[in-house]
């Protein structure tokens, strides 16, 4: 039964992927022949309204059809006509879904950080391009090291999203370990942590760098999972247990918005900071008690 249910989700999300996937093609191509940056905002605009149909009607067959165990924990402030980075922990393709599931309405226009090979994929790699997703290509540390030149590829790609932020509200999601935490990358990183990988200042630090005071704050969202393993198959199927959806707002550091993110003194400063965060996203992992929020 657990296979059906899975299998009818998959189709949903086809299915609504397919019907939005229309109005976005067209608006693409619009957009594409759009002579003006100030025409192509208000193309952009309508960019954003498709993929939070799309969004909105996901989280409406998921909320009725999967019936998801989540329980979030958001500050109440949070408003759609904010500028907030989201740093986040990634455990599974799920938590996308799950964020999307819990903040949309809450907060604006998300945008993530994406890997350059997610622009291929069919209609949806097409609508993160439209929408000004930044792709980066998350080189090896032994390439940097071969031709440092590679990194200003991803650093132009950060330029290039957080100018464009400037010109309407808009959320802007970080999974700072770069990849899906499992127990073997763990490992192969020798990460401090127990429950997550070492995180990754530089793409956080250029955007806070660029955007400065025209952020309202940075939103630390942790992602928990009662299962162990957490598969984004189970999550369709409806066997995914409880998960947990915890937001702690902060306010950006003076020397943050003081500092240049490509001095030494400053990478190391903000290294130090990111490191005591995720220390303490760790913690909260491991004391995390199920039965009293999932009573």
């Amino acid at each position: 039964m657990s296979a059906l249910k899975g299998a009818v989700s998959v189709l949903l999300l086809v299915a609504n992927t397919l019907f939005w996937g229309v109005p976005l093609i067209a608006l693409t191509v619009i957009k594409l022949l759009t002579p003006t940056r100030r025409w192509r905002l208000r193309v952009l605009a309508g960019l954003h309204a498709v993929a939070l149909a799309w969004i909105r009607t996901n989280n409406l067959w998921i909320r009725h059809w999967i019936r998801p165990q989540v329980r979030s924990d958001l500050p109440p402030s949070l408003s759609p006509r904010q500028w907030w980075l989201v740093l986040a922990n990634h455990q599974s393709w799920t938590d996308i879904l799950v964020m999307l599931y819990v903040l949309t309405g809450r907060l604006a226009m998300p945008k993530f950080f994406l890997k350059r090979e997610l622009i291929f994929v069919p209609i949806v790699g097409l609508a993160w391009w439209a929408l000004e997703f930044p792709f980066m290509r998350r080189y090896r540390r032994e390439q940097l090291a071969r031709n440092p030149a590679l990194a200003a590829k991803d650093r132009r790609a950060t330029e290039r999203m957080c100018a464009h932020a400037r010109e309407m509200p808009m959320t802007i999601y970080n999974f700072v370990e770069g990849t899906r935490f499992s127990e073997a990358k763990r490992q192969q990183q020798q990460s401090p942590y127990r429950h997550l990988l070492r995180p990754k200042a530089g793409g956080i630090a250029q955007v806070i760098g660029l955007l400065g005071p025209g952020l309202d704050g940075i939103l630390d969202i942790t992602l928990h999972y009662r299962q162990e393993k957490p598969s984004f198959w189970h999550f369709l199927c409806g066997k995914e247990s409880d998960i947990a959806v915890i937001a702690r707002p902060f306010d950006i550091p003076e020397w943050m918005l003081e500092g240049r993110h490509d001095e030494a003194q400053y990478k190391e400063r903000f290294y130090t900071w990111l490191n005591g965060l995720w220390q303490a996203k760790d913690a909260s992992l491991s004391s995390y008690c199920w039965d009293s929020h999932f009573s």
